[in-house]
């Protein structure tokens, strides 16, 4: 097995969104709306942690070839039982960036559990109203140069 050849491949604008939700309990909303997380704001540190994780496909996903990123969007909406992320990925590329917008939102998702786990555990340290849900690629993308 090996990487897909690309190398005849034209390099065109390629986009591609992904988005997916995190459902989270009332009070850990209200905590994060209010600026309540020890750890800091879940939105920001998710923010960059899936900008990251954007760069880092490549060494994430072994069959993902390294693209020169153009730019990279994440948004948060909160929801009154969770958090929506969209991560939006651009490159001008022979290869697409669903895969890219997929690890983006992924990571981002995960981050904010990291940051709120400590307010969604039950007496039994387990996670009953908590999951990451519905990721899946909402747009994509290319156009010629």
């Amino acid at each position: 097995m090996s990487m897909v050849n690309i190398s005849e491949k034209p390099i065109v604008k390629r986009y591609a969104q992904a988005k997916g939700k995190i459902f989270l309990k009332k009070d850990t909303i209200n905590r994060i709306k209010n600026g309540q997380i020890k750890k800091g704001d879940p939105l920001i540190v998710a923010e960059i942690s899936g900008i990251n994780a954007v760069k880092l496909t490549h060494f994430l996903i072994p069959y993902c070839h390294q693209i020169p990123l153009d730019h990279v969007k994440i948004d948060f909406f909160v929801e009154d039982d969770g958090i929506e992320a969209i991560c939006m990925v651009k490159a001008e590329a022979k290869t697409g960036v669903e895969m890219e917008a997929i690890v983006g939102v992924t990571m981002s998702l995960n981050t904010i559990w990291d940051m709120v786990k400590y307010l969604e555990k039950d007496q039994n340290g387990q996670y009953p109203f908590t999951k990451i849900t519905n990721i899946h690629v909402t747009k994509k993308y290319k156009e010629e140069i």
